[in-house]
């Protein structure tokens, strides 16, 4: 993996929201801000991201293109990642898929796919929480 960042203190907030669809479309595994402060005190926003390295040449065109910074930082990283495996639970709003992380064969982490329950929640009006609050007492009375 590769880290990359830059530090941008002139480029208004409703850009980032479209910089960051972008790098993720050419291959970003993640992208996040954070607010920061920069010489003489203004007020800025640190870029970072990470992407495996076939990606730098087109996350670097995004950077330089679409934000105001001069320059780009980045460097190797090492990441550790849980194995993944992916069941259906069967709900009354259909089926949604839960996420395990393993860690040395248990289970450490459980979470069901977001934007599925999202589609729940706009499709039948019903609060994204209650959908979750569904989804795990269902979970729960299964397993």
């Amino acid at each position: 993996m590769i880290k990359m960042e830059v530090n941008l203190d002139d480029i208004p907030g409703e850009w980032l929201g479209y910089v960051m669809d972008l790098l993720f479309e050419a291959g970003a595994n993640d992208v996040f801000y954070t607010p920061i402060y920069m010489k003489k005190n203004r007020p800025g926003t640190l870029l970072q991201l990470l992407c495996i390295k076939k990606n730098i040449n087109k996350i670097k065109e995004i950077l330089f293109r679409e934000t105001t910074t001069l320059g780009i930082r980045y460097y190797p990283l090492m990441v550790h990642r849980l194995e993944r495996k992916f069941h259906k639970l069967s709900t009354k709003w259909g089926t949604v898929t839960i996420k395990e992380g393993m860690y040395n064969g248990q289970v450490v982490q459980r979470a069901p796919e977001f934007e599925e329950c999202k589609k729940i929640a706009q499709i039948y009006k019903v609060p994204l929480k209650k959908v979750y609050e569904h989804i795990w007492n269902k979970f729960n009375s299964e397993n």
